[in-house]
């Protein structure tokens, strides 16, 4: 019987790692071509441009802590924006008075700017909490203070806030290199914008990125002070709240990619801590009732994040099952997998002829940071402090790596295919 049982555990294991990345995927494309759902602001196409008179008062507010070396270039940024003076007031919620942020921030000439300074520093959602109250605009806009947003991002996010059932629109986030400042661009990047392009269809879209969306300030309610995934959480909520969240691409801003694999893996073992620690706010929106909401969430963020404790089920029964031949086939091939994994991440700027091995390389480290943000979440305290990431000394990643950095992305091609997607593979 428990041979039986260990067969059961493997092959579960291994179908489920297979329908996260690729069963998945092809299930939301065809349901996203039987049944679009209903998107409003393809119903504002021809409405781009909207009369000053009638656009809302837009209130954006930056959570921001040690931002010296970047706040001003932010605020620079934030002052060519085109919206009509009169209706913007940019908020910057300084998180403890640890550097020149404060200073800068308050001696900046543009009387739309004004300073939110707190002493202690306490986490970006207290940060967030106190300062929405302080802010006069209909509409809040959350960006970060390393994000460069295009002028015309604001007009493009408030203009779908006519349609009452919208409670939140998420515009597109442009990751750029560092070193060479182009966009990131491949595969797995593709791949991700294509599950969001299918969601979206489908009415599912799950969350927001923190770098640029806009949410009506009365449907804003406080976060836990020790919240990790503020935006998600924030996101996630509208869809608690009955009301609709959206993306539009061409409301978009950029940002620079983190500047070591370390980092970025510190940055990923931190999101899956916030991940898992979310669910208890948000269990709710995994009950069936929810439709394709439900179903996008059970498959491309649950499971995914259970993915690590999926491939060591994988494994070690696996090797509770070598008396058979087929297992020590299947063992050879998961060795063969970890070996080429450990290869791409001991060898993540090695040359060209190791390219083949950084994918599983990226995928097993992805996984690993899951995994430590499991423990976390299990084991240790969360809190909502973080630490930024040290921009000064910048080291290029691989562009595979940069491409596993699981964000919360906007399809850049609204006709891409399934079909489209292989064959780009192919290629």
């Amino acid at each position: 019987m428990m041979p039986i049982l260990i067969e059961i555990s493997f092959w579960s294991a291994i179908a489920l790692i297979a329908y996260t990345y690729a069963g998945y995927p092809l299930l939301v494309w065809l349901l996203s071509r039987r049944q679009a759902a209903h998107n409003p602001h393809q119903t504002l196409e021809k409405d781009g441009n909207s009369a000053p008179n009638s656009l809302p008062a837009v209130s954006i507010v930056i959570a921001a802590y040690r931002e010296e070396s970047v706040i001003l270039e932010r605020l620079n940024n934030l002052a060519k924006l085109d919206y009509p003076s009169d209706k913007l007031e940019i908020l910057i919620g300084c998180d403890g008075n640890l550097d020149l942020t404060g200073e800068l921030v308050s001696s900046y000439n543009d009387d739309r700017i004004r300073l939110i300074q707190f002493e202690q520093r306490r986490g970006k959602a207290s940060v967030l909490n106190d300062c929405v109250p302080e802010a006069q605009g209909e509409i809040i806009v959350f960006s970060d203070a390393n994000t460069q947003m295009d002028p015309q991002c604001i007009k493009e996010l408030v203009k779908h806030f006519q349609i009452e059932s919208i409670g939140c629109v998420c515009g597109q986030l442009i990751l750029e290199d560092q070193v060479t400042g182009k966009n990131v661009d491949g595969l797995y990047w593709r791949y991700e914008n294509f599950l969001k392009h299918c969601e979206n269809k489908l009415g599912a879209v799950l969350g927001v990125n923190g770098a640029l969306y806009a949410l009506r300030k009365i449907l804003y309610t406080p976060i836990p002070s020790d919240t990790i995934n503020d935006d998600f959480l924030i996101g996630m909520r509208i869809h608690l709240a009955g009301h609709q969240l959206i993306y539009d691409d061409r409301a978009f801003a950029s940002e620079e990619t983190a500047p070591t694999v370390q980092a970025e893996f510190q940055r990923r073992s931190r999101i899956g801590t916030g991940a898992f620690q979310s669910l208890k706010q948000l269990k709710g929106l995994l009950n069936p009732k929810y439709g394709y909401l439900a179903f996008a969430f059970w498959s491309h963020k649950l499971l995914r994040w259970f993915c690590p404790v999926f491939m060591a089920i994988a494994l070690l029964a696996n090797l509770c099952l070598l008396n058979n031949p087929i297992y020590q086939i299947t063992l050879m091939a998961q060795g063969l997998f970890y070996l080429s994994a450990l290869v791409g991440m001991k060898f993540v700027t090695g040359g060209r002829y190791l390219t083949f091995c950084r994918l599983p390389g990226m995928f097993v480290q992805m996984n690993l940071a899951l995994a430590l943000g499991l423990y976390h979440w299990l084991f240790t305290r969360q809190n909502g402090t973080w630490e930024r990431t040290d921009r000064t000394h910048t080291v290029a990643l691989p562009v595979e790596y940069l491409e596993f950095a699981e964000t919360e992305l906007i399809p850049q091609d609204s006709e891409t295919s399934l079909t489209e997607l292989t064959h780009s593979s192919k290629s």
